[in-house]
């Protein structure tokens, strides 16, 4: 016999990086939640109120955290935590989600912008930073949320309902402007400071895949011989299928030249008023 929970999200109010928001939300959730207590005696199972037992918490390993990175100019400019005025003008997203340890759990990217390993490896390191301090914060809420419980009183959640604390109860919803989004834009561009080096498009030097993380060596690996051989072939019947083309197209144009130089030329004498049929090898060099 086994728990089982499910996490539901609701969205008070969505100001752009709902993942991040959404992370952090789930993580503190379980944390803070607490499970009767049982006891098994054989195949008996005992679940225990919370008047006879107190309930006890989820065995948690571990805090994975997602910070997001938009993209601007083809990668040029990143931005963390994006609002939701910058995610429409984006070139592209990446989201890493890390624990406190540097164990990267997943990567995701999505948009039309491709990025370098030098770049995905420096987002890494900007994540590791960042999930050290949200986790730090998550600790001491959950510390202070326990102490006010043993105390009596109300923290968190239950003491922002009636002190309207909560940000959906007292904004109002107000459309946004997006008029004047490139111009805003490129004032910030123009105020911000270039990056040291600046990649115009991606130059990949072989294709491969790479490695990031923790305990492994971080490079950018070539492909396996099987891969190596289907790319072969893949660009072995691409160059054969080029070549045919070429030479449908040789022979069209072949064709074409024969036909218009087997058309009879037809020559007009206006004072002797006959028509002269000439094929084009007996065509004379002066005509009338």
């Amino acid at each position: 016999q086994v728990w089982q929970i499910r996490l539901d999200m609701h969205l008070l109010n969505h100001d752009g990086n709902i993942t991040d928001a959404a992370s952090i939300a789930g993580i503190v959730a379980l944390c803070h939640f607490r499970r009767p207590d049982v006891s098994v005696q054989g195949e008996e199972v005992t679940v225990y109120t919370p008047e006879e037992r107190d309930p006890v918490p989820l065995s948690i390993h571990h805090m994975p955290i997602c910070v997001s990175f938009a993209f601007f100019h083809q990668g040029t400019y990143l931005l963390v935590d994006p609002t939701e005025r910058e995610e429409r003008v984006m070139d592209g997203l990446l989201v890493i989600a890390m624990n406190k340890h540097h164990e990267i759990c997943t990567i995701q990217s999505s948009g039309v912008v491709m990025l370098l390993p030098d770049q995905i490896l420096r987002c890494s390191k900007i994540t590791a930073v960042k999930v050290a301090e949200i986790t730090e914060l998550i600790q001491k809420a959950l510390e202070n949320d326990q102490k006010a419980r043993k105390e009596g009183g109300k923290f968190g959640f239950a003491e922002s309902i009636p002190n309207q604390r909560i940000t959906a109860f007292k904004m109002e919803s107000a459309a946004v402007d997006t008029s004047d989004l490139e111009e805003q834009a490129g004032e910030i561009i123009a105020k911000a400071d270039p990056p040291s080096e600046v990649f115009a498009s991606p130059v990949v030097h072989t294709p491969g895949t790479a490695q990031i993380g923790e305990g492994i060596e971080s490079s950018w690996g070539d492909l396996e011989e099987s891969e190596k051989e289907e790319a072969a072939e893949e660009e072995g019947e691409s160059e054969a299928a080029a070549f045919e083309c070429e030479k449908v197209e040789t022979e069209d144009t072949s064709t074409l030249k024969e036909t218009k130089s087997s058309e009879p030329i037809v020559l007009s004498d206006s004072e002797e008023e006959e028509v002269v049929i000439l094929e084009p090898q007996e065509l004379p060099r002066k005509t009338r």
